[in-house]
């Protein structure tokens, strides 16, 4: 079975949020690579052979919370890109900036409704 090249977009507001991303899908089920890329680093592009996508994508969403696949293809063996040539040099640049992350990754408690109901007639068995 040929590789797949999996694309996934993805909106993080930080650093924090695209490790999260890259360890999440790091780990799952036949991941040979995963790299960011775009722009505003706002792709996530696995090769692996049988990565179930949409999986990954559901676990990209309980993490980060957005997480839309944009494309799944073949890779054919041989074919390298030139962009990740280009990717060694954005990290060098990446390293030299120390700006602080933002506070946006936090995540606000969740809160559930929950009902309490009580029994009027507490002496009848009600589990079957």
């Amino acid at each position: 079975m040929l590789p797949q090249k999996i694309v996934i977009k993805v909106t993080t507001c930080c650093d924090k949020g695209r490790s999260k991303a890259l360890k999440t899908a790091a780990i799952a089920d036949g991941v040979n690579s995963v790299a960011l890329e775009g722009d505003d680093k706002d792709k996530l592009v696995v090769i692996g052979e049988r990565v179930d996508a949409a999986c990954l994508t559901r676990a990209l969403r309980k993490k980060i919370n957005y997480a839309a696949i944009e494309s799944v293809e073949e890779v054919k063996p041989g074919e390298k890109k030139p962009e990740e040539k280009k990717q060694e040099g954005d990290n060098k640049k990446k390293d030299e900036d120390n700006t602080p992350t933002p506070h946006c990754c936090q995540q606000p408690p969740r809160c559930e409704l929950v009902s309490v109901v009580y029994d009027t007639n507490p002496g009848t068995c009600t589990i079957m």
